[in-house]
């Protein structure tokens, strides 16, 4: 038998054009939105339909559910591509609508990666959002606070679309073998955990699983009338190695927990090292980049303050650039967190200060540092005798801010690495301050 014969199709179509879903109920994902009672569902059944953006990465369903508003609603559907539309067709395709509106037809207007049209474009069509000549719906990879016109996107409600679960994706693979749209009409065998693999690698863009599966089964290895898929089939496809991980698995925490306690031993090759497992199988940097922000203050803190900085800085890189030129800016930052000096004060005190909060919930707040906005509270003395530091010489009061069952209390303790040791000083300045002038005033 010729190996084309396993892969007759009576259309050419790549899988994921196939899978595409026509209705609700076959759409993957988006819970939040398109669960039982969710917001957009209701809307979407109800054929309520006003103009909105839906802003998420790709593959995650955005042109799929514009197209299946298409086939639920009563309106006339329009396709734009911000690529390849110009304002004159904008606006003659506005015109028609409005001809459309006033025979009472509505007209939805979909325009695929929105943020691409400059304002000029966007701005073409925001009169017939505001006559209501068309409903809007646009689709954006990028932040729409900073990519779509103000008054267009005011106009628009938006939607936040996830990327895709692991479950997700491996149930739509698992479906794919299936249907006879995918490859339900052959004979597939995969070896166990490729479709999780698969899933993993593909970072929660269904399109991107699909695409994935079709290569592998394309490439896998023909027995008598039989396709078998091995991890060497998806590790050749992908060219990943097989440590690929689940994201949920004891692997996930371990390796996350290698990198983290590397940064926090001062040893930046292990650091890199462990991060660049976790980005070569397929973790999401967003994820990685999370944990440094909370390393910056956990483990160096005031110690170097710049560290929360150059974290932020690269979680704000890997949100604009994603996979792979980010891998240079988490490098950037668990370099910088494993050189830094470390200090681990702020998040002992926070532990100490939470102990006695859930201990003492219900100490009332010292009546000198309440606020008094109204004539009653301060009859009750809300906020009699507070000391405005700002008003002093040394801007320093001795007014104590703690509960009085708390007074007197220490949590925050600063060490003497790199920065820090100037904070200890001036903490010790602001105690001794303290301490000589309420000596002075119990005299």
């Amino acid at each position: 038998m010729e190996q084309m014969s396993l892969f007759d199709r009576p259309q050419n179509e790549p899988l994921a054009a196939r899978l595409r879903p026509k209705r609700l109920e076959d759409f993957v994902g988006q819970t939040h939105l398109l669960g039982k009672g969710k917001v957009l569902r209701r809307l979407i059944e109800g054929d309520n339909i006003s103009s909105m953006i839906f802003w998420g990465p790709p593959g995650v369903g955005k042109t799929t559910l514009a197209h299946i508003i298409a086939n639920r609603t009563q309106a006339s559907f329009i396709e734009f591509s911000a690529v390849t539309s110009g304002i004159k067709e904008i606006r003659d395709v506005m015109q028609k609508a409005e001809e459309n509106r006033r025979y009472g037809e509505r007209t939805i207007v979909f325009v695929d990666e929105i943020h691409r049209f400059n304002k000029a474009q966007q701005d073409a069509f925001l009169p017939f959002v505001e006559k209501g000549s068309i409903v809007l719906i646009g689709a954006t990879t990028e932040n729409p606070s900073f990519e779509v016109n103000g008054a267009l996107l005011s106009r628009c409600k938006v939607f936040v679309l996830q990327g895709l679960t692991t479950e997700d994706l491996t149930g739509l693979l698992s479906r794919a073998l299936r249907e006879p749209r995918g490859f339900g009409n052959q004979k597939v065998e995969m070896e166990d955990g490729v479709l999780e693999g698969i899933a993993v690698f593909s970072n929660g863009d269904a399109r991107m699983a699909l695409s994935t599966l079709e290569m592998v089964i394309l490439n896998g290895e023909i027995i008598e009338d039989r396709v078998l898929v091995t991890h060497g089939t998806l590790e050749q496809c992908t060219s990943k190695k097989s440590l690929l991980y689940d994201k949920k698995g004891e692997e996930h925490y371990n390796i996350i927990s290698a990198l983290h306690k590397s940064m926090r031993n001062s040893d930046p090759d292990a650091a890199v090292y462990w991060l660049a497992r976790m980005l070569e199988a397929g973790e999401e940097p967003l994820y990685v980049a999370r944990r440094v922000v909370r390393f910056a203050s956990e483990d160096v803190g005031l110690a170097d303050s710049r560290a929360l900085e150059i974290a932020v800085a690269a979680y704000q890189a890997c949100h604009f650039l994603g996979m792979p030129e980010c891998s240079v800016h988490l490098s950037h930052a668990v370099v910088y967190m494993a050189m830094a000096p470390k200090s681990n004060a702020l998040e002992a005190a926070y532990n100490k200060a939470k102990e006695d909060a859930l201990n003492t919930i219900a100490e009332p707040v010292p009546l000198v540092i309440r606020n008094a906005p109204t004539a009653l509270m301060k009859e009750l003395d809300y906020g009699k005798g507070y000391q405005y530091a700002h008003d002093t010489k040394d801007k320093l009061t001795n007014m104590q801010c703690l509960p009085d069952a708390l007074a007197g209390t220490e949590y925050y303790i600063p060490t003497e690495e790199g920065d820090e040791a100037k904070v200890k000083e001036r903490l010790c300045e602001i105690k001794d301050w303290k301490e000589k002038h309420q000596n002075k005033l119990s005299k």
